[in-house]
C-alpha cells in the first residue's frame, strides 16, 4: 500500500489518541497499551477498560501503522508478545486498540 495511506492512518489515530488522553486527564506516568486484535478481542477490551480507542485498519498495513505509532509514542514492545508473532492476514486481525491497563472499567 501507499506510504501516504499509512501516514494518513497514523496521523488520524495519533490525533484521536492524544485528544482522548487529554480529555481523560492522563498524567505523565499514564501510557497507552497498543494491540492488534480481532473484533471479539476489541469488544472484550472495550468492556474491561475505559477509555479505549479502536480503529479498523486494513490488515495489509496494520503492522506498519502499529510500529509507526509506537515509535512516535516512544514505546518498545515492553516484553509483551511481539506483534510480528501474530499475522494480521491469517488471524483476521483488523483493529488497532489502545487502552490503559491501569484504568479498568468500574
Amino acid at each position: 500500500m501507499d506510504k501516504q495511506v499509512i501516514e494518513s492512518q497514523v496521523r488520524m489515530y495519533m490525533f484521536d489518541l492524544l485528544n482522548t488522553a487529554k480529555e481523560h486527564g492522563f498524567k505523565g506516568e499514564d501510557s497507552w497499551e497498543l494491540s492488534m486484535v480481532t473484533n471479539s478481542e476489541r469488544i472484550k477490551i472495550q468492556k474491561d477498560y475505559y477509555p479505549t480507542l479502536a480503529a479498523k485498519i486494513v490488515p495489509e498495513i496494520l503492522l506498519q501503522v502499529l510500529h509507526t505509532i509506537r515509535t512516535r509514542l516512544n514505546q518498545s514492545n515492553k516484553g509483551e508478545q511481539k506483534p510480528d508473532d501474530r499475522n494480521a492476514l491469517n488471524e483476521d486481525l483488523n483493529y488497532l486498540v489502545a487502552f490503559n491497563p491501569k484504568r479498568p472499567r468500574s
